[in-house]
């Protein structure tokens, strides 16, 4: 009888009240090695896995010390596992040479898997515009599915989430407005040529949500341009392209006039770093910021504008 007992073993109280099905979910939560080879990337990924610098010290760490925080993936059918958190993990453990890495396999549905993968993502220090684009798009129709309403209509939306619309809450998680995030999922409308060269920096934001406007074919007529003229369009440009798109008059011609007039040199200010710092929090993001300015000088600008009246 005593060394029947001594194989029993309760780890808690509450385990005694368990059922099979809670007690398979927990055993499915414990860390498994899986194999790399039944790893699938998540559908859709909008997050780069570049064989860059930073990939290349992930690759140096798993080697020495190998992976220190588990994966997040969930069962196929066929047997393999989808990636949710860790594909950059993932990616660095094949090139460390490994052939197994740990894993937290849990069950879940495909909107559930969409928002822990984009949150997972969406912590990191430095995202492309069209990685934030494409997430906050993925999480934002997941949201309004799990809400039970339509995807495809931003505007006529009801609310959930203890009152909230679905795209004010998901501004409140990620610190942007609600303008914003409606801005870059603007984007998500590009044709890949122009969102690349929006992630290059050689296409402002705010001249890309106007060019988003354009049609697919508007917007390959644009690219051709761009490579024909080496030139890419200004706000003040793309404000107009979109209008003559709108109107219906944007053909080749009238691109070409737009695109190849010469451009008035723009005023910038630049604001440093430590000055900014005394008056923001660390914390705030640069939209977050860029957001605060704006709405000061807005208020400024009127106050000047009813002094100049009386």
């Amino acid at each position: 009888m005593k060394s029947a007992a001594k194989n029993i073993q309760i780890s808690s109280y509450e385990d005694l009240f368990k059922t099979e099905q809670e007690r398979q979910a927990d055993a499915q939560e414990r860390v498994q090695n899986l194999p790399l080879e039944h790893l699938v990337p998540f559908p859709k990924h909008p997050f780069q896995v570049n064989d860059d610098d930073k990939m290349q010290e992930l690759v140096e760490s798993i080697r020495e010390r190998g992976v220190l925080v588990p994966i997040l993936v969930r069962p196929k059918e066929n047997g393999e596992y989808e990636i949710v958190a860790g594909h950059r993990r993932n990616r660095a453990s094949l090139l460390a040479g490994k052939t197994e890495i740990p894993a937290i396999v849990r069950d879940m549905d495909d909107d559930t898997a969409i928002l822990l993968m984009v949150d997972s993502n969406l912590q990191r220090e430095e995202l492309l515009p069209s990685e934030k684009a494409f997430a906050y798009k993925m999480k934002l129709d997941a949201m309004k599915r799990q809400a039970g309403r339509p995807t495809n209509n931003s505007a006529q939306v009801g609310r959930n989430y203890d009152g909230k619309e679905s795209r004010e809450l998901l501004a409140e998680q990620v610190g942007e407005s609600r303008n914003q995030i409606s801005r870059y999922i603007r984007l998500t409308n590009l044709v890949p040529m122009l969102l690349d060269q929006v992630d290059q920096k050689k296409i402002a934001f705010n001249a890309a949500v106007e060019v988003s406007y354009l049609t697919e074919q508007e917007q390959q007529m644009l690219c051709e341009i761009i490579q024909r003229e080496e030139c890419t369009p200004s706000l003040n440009q793309a404000r107009r392209l979109k209008k003559y798109s709108q109107n219906g008059k944007l053909d080749e011609n009238v691109m070409d006039v737009i695109m190849t007039e010469e451009k008035p040199i723009e005023e910038k200010l630049v604001l440093k770093g430590d000055v900014l710092a005394r008056y923001f929090p660390r914390s705030y993001t640069p939209s977050q910021k860029q957001m605060v300015i704006e709405k000061l000088l807005e208020e400024w600008y009127r106050r000047q504008h009813r002094q100049q009246e009386r």
